[in-house]
């Protein structure tokens, strides 16, 4: 598969093999550098903001990709969609586990009560211009173009892997991401 390939002479499948049969940590090192920053991604699509929460479930999904690579079967899903699965099902455990512990206090009003010394309120007011552009001109997008992009910038995948994700050719998702970063400039600078 072309989005799994590492390089000419590794592949991610062949990591995987490598630390189910010999429990191999230079392949593990090359997973985690393959797919922490996507885990990552993953979990900040889903919390905006949890970034110890996204470090904490990459950190216990390579753990159990560690664990568990001797029962990944390459014949019945691609990498991505089994260790995708491994790091939804991290999330939900971390949210079952951590959801016990919370408390009556609000941390939006907290932070709000707090005073930032060096703010500049008019740097603020644009950045929040900005983002309500970008947020309004992503809904005038069509779906398809809204998903591509949520996938590539969001989730922070590659094009191969959202176009293997989306069951797209490579370069449709390329164009998609090309017209709709396009379109989305023009519908900002309106």
């Amino acid at each position: 598969m072309v989005s799994e390939n590492l390089d000419s002479d590794h592949t991610l499948v062949d990591d995987m093999a490598l630390i189910a049969t010999q429990k191999n940590t230079a392949a593990l090192e090359r997973l985690f550098d393959h797919y922490a920053p996507r885990i990552r991604a993953f979990c900040l699509s889903a919390q905006p903001g949890s970034n110890l929460m996204a470090d904490d479930i990459a950190q216990e999904v390579m753990i159990r990709i560690w664990n568990k690579a001797h029962l990944y079967n390459p014949a019945t899903a691609s990498l991505n969609t089994w260790v995708f699965t491994i790091a939804r099902n991290a999330r939900i455990d971390y949210m079952r586990k951590n959801g016990r512990y919370q408390s009556d206090i609000d941390p939006d009003g907290f932070w709000s009560e707090l005073v930032d010394e060096n703010a500049d309120p008019f740097s603020d007011v644009q950045q929040k211009r900005d983002q309500e552009r970008i947020r309004n001109g992503l809904n005038e997008l069509p779906n398809d173009q809204q998903q591509v992009l949520s996938k590539v910038y969001l989730e922070g995948k590659s094009h191969s892997e959202a176009s293997q994700e989306l069951g797209l050719p490579l370069g449709t998702v390329k164009s998609r991401v090309r017209l709709a970063l396009n379109k989305l400039s023009v519908i900002i600078k309106r």
